[in-house]
This record gives C-alpha cells, structure tokens and sequence, in this order.
C-alpha cells in the first residue's frame, strides 16, 4: 500500500470530521450573523463601511436587522457605478481594507459586456479553505488510498495573467490556479507551464500531447470543454475510452452549469461508471459544494467570508426584465423554505455588500443548508408569464434525449414576436440524428408537464414552438468567435436581445 496515499487519506478522514462538527453544533443563523460580524469589523474602516455605519452596526443587539437596514441592495451595475470603479483605479480601502490586486473578469452578462469582479487576498484564502474542505468531503466516499496519490487535472483559464497598470485579470480558474499551495503542486496537472498559455486551442494542444504521461484520477472543468479534451485525446491515441489511457478516473468536479444535458455524451467516453461532485466556485466567491454522495445538492458554506440572503424569484420583487426590484424582500437563512426559487445575495471579503450575484438557487435541505442551482436570473423565459426556469428548460431536454435516444450537450431557446402574440425558438445542439416534428412536440408537452404556467401560456398567448437542431460544433465556434472559448465560459441558454440578435446573425452567415 502506497505510504502517500496512506498518509492523505488518513489526514483526510480526520480533517472531514471538523468543518461537520462545526456545522452540527452550532445553528446556520448564528453561524452566519458571527460571520458577518467578522466582515463588518474587518471593514469598517472602508469607504463603504463608514458611509453605511459600520461601526454602529455592528453594536446593535440585532446586527443582521441593522446590516439590512442601512445597507442597499446591488446589481453589478450599481455597486461598479458606486464603488468598484475606485478599485479598477487604484484606490485602496474602498469596500474592503488594502488594495485589490486580482479581478476575475465574468463570462459576461446582459447587464455588461464582461464583468470585473475583484478578488481580495481575503478571498483567495477563502477559496483555498474551502476548497481544502471540500478535499476532506471525499472520506466519505471510500476511495482506495492509492486513490489519494493521482494526479488531478483542472481545465481552465490562463494563470498568465495581462496587468493592467494597477491590477491581474483573468478568469477566476486562473487566478485561484496562479496560487495554489505547494503541497497541491505535486497533483496538480497539466502544469505550471502548460496552464499559463492564453491561446486555448494551443493549451488543449499540449494536454492532449502530454495525456500519456499523467495518471490522472480527478478532472475538474465546464462539462463542454472537458468533454471537447476527452474525444480529441481518444481520436489521438486511438482509443474506445479515456480509461484505456486514465484506468484510475474515478471523479468528476463539476460546477457553473448544469450537467444533466452533457451526461449521456460524457458517459460515451467512459469505461466504467465515475463520482461525480458538484461546487459552486463562482467569480464571486466558493459558495457550496457536495459534501456527500448520493445526493445532488451542495451545502452553502456559511462560516467562511461569506453571509448570504435570499430573495423570493417572484413578480414582486423583480419587475418584467427579471431586474431587482429596490424594495425587493431579502431573508436569511433562517427564513428560507424547501422547493421555493430563491435569487441570492451575496456579503463578501472581496468588499461586495448585498450584491446580486444573478443566480436563482433552491433549497433541497433546510436543515442541512443544502441547495442545487435552479438557473439565473436573466436565463428565465417569461415573454407572456410562462415562467420557464433553466432547471425546466434542462429537464424537458434530458426528457427529450431520453425519449429519442440522442445526445444533446448544448441548447438555448429564445422568445420572439409570432403574429399577434408570441412563440418559442429552440436552438438543439446534437450530432446525432433528429426528427424535428418529434423534437417540437416532445419538447412541447414535456414544458407542459413540468410547468403549469406554461401550459396555461400555451392555450393563448404561446402560440407556437419552433426547433432547428445543428451540429454541437457551431455552438463552440459561435463562442470561439465571441472570445468565450474554454475556463468558464458557458453557452447562454436563453437569448435575449442583442445575443439573440448576434446568434441569428452568425446563423445566416455560416447558412444556417
């Protein structure tokens, strides 16, 4: 038996006792009001803590109350008008004590072309603390202890990062990449060199000319491109799966996107079935990750430099765009119920404050503080009060790839003008072959089972569904084109205004 190996997962077994002991003795409320608390003395000397009173608030009996009371809710919009602007420029002490040497830039949204979202030296210990926990999470699984010596490969951005005169940016993967401790090193694939270089097809280039040297046994990355590396390193060394070249592949990291549209293609490239482990890094911070098999859910993490608040995904606290209302009601994680959408908000050390991170989450566990992503804000198809979610969306497709029998690792659906009243366009990514009478109509009911609102919609003002099914290949190249290739770029599903036009646009020009 392998004496590394015998020393990880034993150091393991016992680090995985701490952070579920600390979760089973103290309550999730008093857990988050003493991590707030912490941020708010941390930060009081800030601009933005002496404009809100912080220094008053964190006296109050009840500081959670006084926090929301005197502190607004943000987009990124308004908090970049307000405040992050100063620490693109320079500036030091404007929302979080020090200077801001590192901002992730976003995949981009509606809201912005690209989004830049600072990344304190505060966060990146974070980062690494929770990710250390969620290393220990895996003594639950019962891996063999020569598990514990296989390499770990991680798929994402360039650790090269550009400086811009005061600060690092990049793409989260690569910033967190850039400093990962010493002992992680010896585990860490493809490498110091290969993952500073910017150009993805080149990167994608060298692993695959360098699989044969790596006994990888976790892979870590959007399901697309990790799906992408894995064909053109079976193709390269004329392969049936990628266990004839990685035999000890046992876990999957995924996160960002949800995974049930990839898994029939992924499971293609497989010989034998694997783990797979959801997380939720965003460039906002590590929110949750699985802490245990069989189940899809992941635990919020709620004493680690971040405090968070929920809002009821309804009418009354959004308006028609899906933005924040300013009177939206917040709540803490003690008010929250099971099965309900929830739009969170996110307190950070990275200085955001009440900050709508723009994703829509559900709780599967209330007293487990245990959640699944349900899509984004801006990903809800509601032209005529449908109220299509993107977890609807991802469940009438995988319905559908059952149904039929097919691959579909990439869609978006798009809601446009039809006569007098409105319909839906639903763009399928397969390679396989696909009847588009039988996708329209399967597609169709299944929405109509799954959603009442749809189904009400669709007896009057969805008039019409709409499929055209292409290639998974004009997806990808549609990204490469808008510079969305690889890290953490994922393919919009729902489009809207000008992504939709620009879709269409690209349509026509490839003759599509």
């Amino acid at each position: 038996m392998p004496i590394l190996g015998s020393i990880i997962k034993s150091a393991i077994e016992l680090g995985s006792k701490l952070p579920v002991e600390n979760y089973r003795k103290r309550s999730p409320i008093k857990l988050q009001e003493n991590t707030l608390l912490k941020m708010l003395k941390k930060a009081q000397n800030t601009a933005f803590g002496e404009q809100y009173g912080f220094e008053e608030i964190i006296r109050e009996k009840d500081p959670i109350t006084a926090f929301k009371k005197k502190v607004p809710l943000f987009d990124y919009n308004s908090i970049h008008k307000n405040w992050w602007y100063r620490t693109l420029n320079g500036e030091s002490y404007v929302c979080w004590p020090g200077k801001v040497n590192y901002f992730a830039l976003s995949s981009g949204t509606s809201e912005a072309a690209s989004k830049y979202l600072p990344i304190t030296d505060d966060m990146l210990k974070a980062i690494k603390k929770t990710s250390t926990r969620q290393i220990f999470s895996l003594a639950r699984y019962n891996f063999p202890r020569e598990f514990y010596q296989k390499g770990i490969l991680m798929l994402g951005g360039s650790t090269h990062l550009e400086f811009n005169g005061t600060y690092y940016e990049g793409d989260l993967s690569g910033i967190t990449a850039s400093n990962i401790p010493f002992w992680f090193q010896h585990f860490y694939k493809p490498g110091k060199r290969i993952s500073r270089e910017r150009n993805w097809t080149t990167k994608l280039d060298e692993i695959v000319a360098n699989a044969g040297n790596w006994d990888i046994g976790v892979i870590v990355g959007v399901p697309a491109w990790l799906q992408i590396l894995m064909e053109r390193i079976i193709k390269e060394y004329n392969l049936n799966t990628i266990h004839d070249i990685w035999p000890n592949l046992s876990i999957y990291v995924h996160g960002g996107v949800s995974f049930t549209p990839y898994l029939k293609s992924f499971e293609k490239l497989l010989a034998h079935p694997i783990t797979y482990i959801e997380t939720y890094l965003a460039s906002e911070g590590f929110l949750a990750y699985q802490t245990r098999p069989n189940t899809n859910a992941m635990q919020l993490v709620l004493d680690n430099g971040l405090f968070f608040e929920f809002v009821p995904f309804t009418e009354d606290n959004f308006d028609v765009d899906n933005n924040l209302k300013p009177n939206a009601k917040a709540i803490t994680i003690d008010e929250v119920e099971e099965g309900i959408d929830y739009a969170l908000l996110i307190t950070s050390v990275a200085g955001a404050y009440r900050y709508l991170i723009g994703d829509t989450i559900r709780f599967q566990s209330k007293e487990l503080s245990e959640i699944i992503i349900t899509g984004r804000t801006k990903h809800f198809l509601s032209i005529c009060g449908e109220h299509l979610s993107q977890e609807n969306m991802n469940r009438a497709v995988e319905m559908m790839s059952q149904q039929l029998n097919v691959s579909i690792p990439e869609f978006c659906v798009a809601g446009i003008k039809y006569d007098s009243m409105f319909a839906h366009q639903w763009y399928i990514g397969s390679d396989d072959p696909i009847n588009i009478d039988q996708a329209r109509k399967l597609i169709d009911d299944n929405l109509k089972l799954l959603n009442d609102d749809y189904r009400v919609e669709r007896l009057h003002a969805v008039r019409d569904v709409f499929v055209k099914v292409l290639p998974v290949e004009v997806f990808y190249d549609y990204m490469r084109r808008c510079g969305k290739e690889g890290g953490q770029n994922k393919f919009t599903r729902v489009l809207k205004n000008t992504k939709l036009t620009h879709w269409t646009d690209y349509l026509k020009s490839i003759g599509k």
